[in-house]
């Protein structure tokens, strides 16, 4: 089994909703990542709804997240003929840590219209970009393979651009398939864009995060893009696109995020 599935299998059934563990695992910096506790929060709620694919979710990150016990607690709050509609709360010692939202349907078919007015991000190839090593507590780059094309990497070397933009390949380390609580983690997975214009600064926490999956993908690297267009009032957001590598439209993503230099 493979790490991250073992992590997820972690959360059992209570009550109220779920016992789970946090781990170390998918860190950033020993922070749990944003996007491995929204696939936790999604996987509670998956499995008390009705229909079975998640086509939104949605975070509030209200306090720090440490890696140790937590509760999930549940509610459905809607139900349609279309439309499942759930919320979950990751609890820590009696503390709400995230408050999460997540919108299910049944599996839609495959000859529904669809219309793409932008396209998939032009990268270098994988070889050609820039890998992002494991680096102690950055435990998520452990597990995930994220490299970004040399355009936008130069931060790492001081050289930084006019625009706060990221784009690049992912994969897991080992190939794991992709799942909807994967999509979750990986729409979450590459450095801040702000980065790019800006150098790499003290922290740069998620406030508010929203997933919106639109396909499950059968190819084993996924193609980002991720930009940050506005910084004001010291809060910015940044703006996701996953493809893969046949250029369908996995997921688009929005985060709202304190932008700190010290």
């Amino acid at each position: 089994m493979h790490l991250f599935d073992e992590d997820m299998a972690r959360s059992l059934p209570s009550p109220l909703g779920f016992k789970t563990e946090v781990t170390r695992n998918w860190s950033i910096n020993g922070n749990p990542n944003g996007g491995y506790l929204m696939a936790l929060a999604a996987k509670a709620m998956s499995e008390r709804s009705e229909k079975k694919s998640l086509i939104i979710s949605t975070a509030s990150y209200l306090s720090r997240c440490i890696p140790g016990s937590a509760d999930i607690l549940v509610e459905r709050i809607g139900l349609s003929k279309s439309f499942d509609r759930w919320q979950a709360g990751l609890f820590q010692d009696g503390k709400e840590i995230v408050r999460a939202m997540g919108t299910f349907m049944d599996n839609a078919p495959n000859d529904k219209e669809k219309r793409y007015e932008k396209s998939a991000p032009d990268l270098e190839r994988v070889e050609d970009c820039i890998q992002i090593p494991p680096m102690g507590e950055y435990t998520l780059y452990n597990e995930m393979d994220v490299r970004l094309d040399p355009r936008c990497a130069g931060w790492f070397q001081g050289n930084l651009i006019d625009i706060s933009e990221h784009r690049g390949w992912l994969r897991f380390q080992n190939d794991r398939p992709w799942d909807t609580p994967a999509i979750l983690l990986a729409a979450d997975s590459f450095p801040p864009p702000v980065f790019a214009s800006q150098g790499m600064i003290a922290w740069v926490p998620t406030i508010e995060f929203s997933v919106n999956i639109r396909h499950i993908p059968a190819t084993r690297w996924l193609k980002c893009v991720f930009r940050t267009h506005f910084i004001h009032n010291g809060i910015l957001e940044e703006d996701g696109e996953v493809w893969d590598e046949n250029d369908e439209l996995v997921a688009v993503s929005r985060q709202i995020a304190q932008f700190r230099k010290k």
